[in-house]
């Protein structure tokens, strides 16, 4: 047990068994707190109702000990239920030029079920008669505040801060059964969020981050978050304008060259595979692949 730290920069995350997760914090030595004796959890309601600052302030005067998490315990995603899962396609230009799409004049989005949220180290399931299961890191952002036709110049006020994602792919569930993208997108382990919730003030410039992937070792996807065609400001502005983001929403910014799909010939994960991937200032995961119930 140590006492509270006073913390400046929060890197938040959930941990233990699935469906049983408590909340914690990270410091920027690594050590890990269990802040579950704040009474909430990392939801809708804790970022509506200013949880952040709320939770700072908590740890700054708390005279109570934390309990501390050893480093290799499981970590599950970082926001609990939270209300849809925003994805944006073909936001990088090489992405959208190796899948033989035009450059949108807007952002194109699409939902991706809250139901396929997993930890970051969690094992990746294949789906049942899938051939084509496909890897696609991506920067994500979590809602503040709810978003409701905002203007670019106010989105980031909106904003958490950010996160680490996944957003796996079944590309035959995708085009070929019935053109429904939710399809090919929401299976059960298809969307691993974190390590962490990084705070947006840890984060000197999201607009340039690191970004990519390894599949077995070999390097898929490298790229920096400055090649997005649409920045994060103009995605939550056009999303807002067609529905309401809600404190807890994420937001996937889409993805850069190197998917599976866009190869010549196609590679789409196996049984075994293990898939490692990263971006610059929010952490990493290591993921193996395996059958769905194995």
């Amino acid at each position: 047990m140590k006492p509270a730290p006073a913390i400046l920069h929060m890197k938040l995350f959930r941990f233990g068994e699935p469906d049983k997760e408590k909340p914690g914090i990270m410091l920027p030595d690594g050590r890990k707190f269990d802040v579950s004796s704040f009474g909430e959890d990392y939801d809708e309601n804790f970022f509506a109702t200013d949880g952040l600052s709320r939770l700072e302030r908590w740890l700054e005067e708390s005279s109570e000990e934390l309990p501390v998490i050893d480093r290799a315990i499981r970590l599950g995603p970082p926001v609990f239920r939270p209300g849809k899962i925003v994805c944006v396609a073909f936001n990088y230009l090489d992405h959208a030029r190796e899948t033989g799409k035009s450059i949108p004049e807007e952002p194109v989005f699409f939902l991706k079920a809250p139901s396929a949220l997993a930890g970051p180290n969690d094992n990746i399931c294949i789906p049942r008669t899938s051939a084509k299961t496909d890897w696609e890191v991506e920067l994500a952002a979590i809602m503040n505040r709810k978003a409701s036709y905002v203007k670019k110049e106010d989105a980031m006020n909106c904003v958490a801060g950010f996160a680490l994602v996944n957003d796996y792919s079944e590309r035959e569930f995708q085009f070929n059964r019935g053109g429904q993208y939710v399809k090919g997108k929401s299976a059960d382990t298809f969307a691993p969020l974190g390590p962490f919730l990084v705070t947006k003030d840890e984060i000197k410039d999201y607009k340039n981050l690191k970004i990519w992937l390894k599949v077995n070792g070999e390097i898929m996807q490298n790229s920096r978050t400055s090649n997005m065609i649409f920045d994060l400001p103009a995605i939550i502005s056009s999303v807002s304008r067609y529905m309401s983001l809600i404190p807890g929403d994420i937001i996937c910014t889409g993805t850069p060259a190197g998917v599976g799909y866009g190869m010549n010939p196609p590679r789409y994960l196996r049984t075994g595979d293990v898939v490692e991937f990263g971006i610059e200032g929010l952490g990493e995961a290591v993921q193996n692949v395996v059958a769905w119930g194995g």
